[in-house]
C-alpha cells in the first residue's frame, strides 16, 4: 500500500511503503488520502478488539474474586447462581467498557493527525450515509449489509460494500414488485 499525504501549499506527494503518517510529520496544510485513512480506521478498531480482551478477562476475575467470596442471596435465588450472574454481569460490562478504553488510548497516542482523521471521517459517513440501502425493507432473511460501514478496512473492503449494498438494493426491490 502506498501512502500519499499531500501539502496544500506546495501540491507536492511524498509517498512511502506500508507506513502511514506519523503524528510527528504532519503538519496542518496537510490531507490524508483514502488508502490512509482506511488504514489507520482499521488499526483503531484493532486498538479497541485488543484492549476489550484483556479488559473483559480482568473484569471477569474481578467478578470472580468479589462473587466468589460474596455469594449474595437475591429473592430466593441460590447464591452460586447470583455469583454465576455477578461474574457473567462484570464481564460483560468489561466487554463493554473495552472499546471505549482503547479508542481513547488510540486517541491519546494520535493526537497530532486527530484533526485530519475527523475530516475525513465526517467525509466517510457522508459516503456512508448517501450509498447505504434503506433499512426499512430488511426482514430476518433478508438482513441489511453491515448498515454503518463498520466492517470497511481498505478500498477493497469499500468496493465491496458498495456492491452489498446494490445487491441488496435490487433484491429488496424485486420483493417490492412481486408483492
Amino acid at each position: 500500500m502506498l501512502v500519499n499525504v499531500r501539502n496544500n501549499s506546495s501540491n507536492s506527494t511524498t509517498s512511502s511503503a506500508h507506513k502511514t503518517p506519523s503524528p510527528e510529520t504532519v503538519s496542518a496544510g496537510e490531507i490524508l488520502s483514502w488508502c490512509d485513512y482506511l488504514s489507520i480506521r482499521g488499526k483503531k478498531r484493532r486498538w479497541e478488539m485488543a484492549t476489550t480482551i484483556p479488559i473483559t478477562v480482568t473484569a471477569g476475575a474481578a467478578g470472580a474474586a468479589y462473587f466468589g467470596v460474596n455469594m449474595p442471596q437475591f429473592m430466593g435465588l441460590d447464591p452460586l447462581v447470583m455469583a454465576i450472574l455477578g461474574i457473567l454481569g462484570t464481564s460483560g460490562l468489561g466487554y463493554l467498557v473495552g472499546p471505549i478504553i482503547g479508542s481513547q488510548i488510540w486517541r491519546l497516542t494520535h493526537r497530532k493527525l486527530l484533526p485530519l482523521i475527523e475530516d475525513k471521517e465526517r467525509e466517510f459517513h457522508k459516503h456512508i450515509k448517501r450509498n447505504r440501502v434503506d433499512p426499512s425493507t430488511q426482514s430476518t432473511s433478508n438482513p441489511v449489509p453491515d448498515f454503518y460501514g463498520e466492517k470497511i478496512g481498505s478500498m477493497k473492503d469499500y468496493r465491496q460494500w458498495l456492491r452489498d449494498q446494490a445487491r441488496y438494493r435490487r433484491k429488496a426491490s424485486w420483493g417490492a414488485a412481486t408483492k
